[in-house]
């Protein structure tokens, strides 16, 4: 059995304005610096050999955070961890995204479509899959990566709702050789 524990980024300030980031490359604030020592601190005696991470910035960020703290080598980089991508709606609050594109908003909130210029469901969760089965190949790691990506391949693998995943939160994910579970880290 094979074990990876996931984790979203710490904050940044357009997570702490409301902002959808996406694919916007955007760093780490006080707090999401913060939470990374916190994350590190709670990884101490899990038996973390390795850490990867997205290769964007609030990402890496945590995620070279982390590791340096448990004093592990530097983070390997994985584009495939990357957030999704949410084209017209990246920069933007939920009430602008709703002021600015009511019709594309309604419809992303019905999982009918993905926003204009965005990535669809299925490739986010495909691709994060992929990164995720390459990696389960080491021994015990972290995996640093984003809110929204990680949200919808939970549900893809749980076949549930899962609540919005806040900065920090960390699952852990077991393999067997043939699928993954997970369960929220306390």
């Amino acid at each position: 059995m094979r074990r990876i524990l996931l984790a979203r980024h710490g904050q940044t300030a357009w997570n702490a304005q409301g902002r959808l980031q996406g694919h916007t490359d955007i760093e780490l604030d006080d707090t999401g610096r913060t939470q990374a020592k916190q994350l590190a601190d709670s990884l101490v005696g899990a038996g973390i050999t390795r850490v990867w991470s997205s290769d964007l910035a609030r990402a890496r960020q945590t995620a070279t955070i982390v590791a340096s703290e448990l004093g592990l080598p530097p983070p390997e980089v994985d584009a495939e961890l990357r957030e999704r991508k949410f084209g017209v709606f990246e920069g933007l609050t939920r009430d602008e995204i709703l002021a600015q594109h009511p019709e594309a908003w309604r419809a992303w909130v019905a999982h009918t479509t993905h926003p204009p210029g965005g990535e669809p469901r299925d490739e986010a969760t495909v691709r994060m899959q992929r990164a995720l089965l390459r990696i389960v190949a080491d021994d015990t790691a972290l995996v640093v990566t984003h809110g929204g990506v990680m949200r919808l391949w939970l549900m893809e693998l749980l076949g549930t709702t899962v609540p919005l995943v806040a900065n920090a939160t960390m699952y852990e994910l077991h393999h067997d050789g043939t699928v993954f579970r997970a369960k929220l880290r306390a």
